[in-house]
């Protein structure tokens, strides 16, 4: 049976904007050995073509655009199964606008079926009035993520859980949310590979989005700590990872429960 891996990005294969040790050998390893595996992020502003050029910047070769799945590919694909036809009103940019109107949900300014959030630095304080308003119309209410702020001196954005706080206290409604750790996210990105869950690896490093994302939906997990999880901390939560390895170097194929 084929087994594939759903990768995520930052703290796995590069830190900001340096290459994490060993990722670079570690993805050419998978292409050489013909690995099935998806790089899944939970960044919708970024199209796939810039997440394959910010690969290759941090000098990891050979990426194409196909091995790449957002929660922005998750949303459209969400709304083009679900409501085809459907009109939003969207606070993103980049790679949330081509994947919806690809997926041809209608993009528009007044009367949405929808109100899609996700990230961006071309939104203002007035369209998130607009928007409350338009959800307390009736539109629904959708953020492609819930992921935070980053918290530190320097940060350039506001992570989607601020902004979608705000939405939810105005409006008095909360937002569905399509991204990791979300199931609709992780069933999205299977069937775009083409696996049933017993095929599917999750590799990140956080055990509240990447982890928690594949317990939800029954695959293994691997969890490195060259990124955001701390050791220390992991006998804190109510599940654990299949596997805990230092970083992407580490890791040995076939996995264990591949064979």
């Amino acid at each position: 049976m084929k087994q594939g891996l759903m990768i995520d990005m930052d703290g796995v294969i590069y830190a900001g904007e340096k290459l994490i040790r060993g990722a670079d050998r570690f993805v050419a390893r998978m292409l050489k050995e013909k690995i099935d595996f998806i790089f899944l992020s939970n960044n919708s502003s970024r199209s796939r073509r810039e997440a394959v050029e910010k690969l290759e910047n941090v000098g990891v070769k050979g990426i194409t655009e196909d091995h790449i799945y957002t929660s922005a590919m998750a949303t459209a694909a969400f709304l083009k199964d679900e409501f085809p036809g459907c009109s939003a009103y969207v606070l993103g940019e980049g790679g949330l606008l081509k994947s919806l109107e690809h997926a041809g949900i209608r993009l528009v300014d007044r009367q949405p079926d929808f109100v899609i959030l996700g990230e961006g630095h071309q939104f203002d304080l007035k369209m998130v009035h607009k928007a409350v308003d338009m959800i307390i119309a009736g539109a629904r209410f959708i953020a492609t993520n819930r992921d935070p702020s980053p918290r530190r001196e320097g940060w350039n954005n506001l992570g989607i859980a601020a902004t979608a706080a705000m939405i939810e206290e105005g409006s008095g409604r909360d937002a569905f949310v399509i991204g990791k750790p979300s199931p609709v996210m992780m069933r999205c990105a299977s069937a775009y590979m083409g696996f049933s869950p017993e095929q599917n690896t999750v590799l990140g490093d956080t055990m509240e989005t990447d982890i928690k994302a594949g317990i939800y939906m029954g695959y293994k997990t691997i969890l490195v700590l060259s990124g955001i999880a701390d050791k220390d901390q992991l006998n804190h939560y109510g599940y654990k990872p299949s596997l805990v390895v230092d970083a992407v170097k580490d890791i040995r194929f076939p996995l264990d429960w591949w064979k």
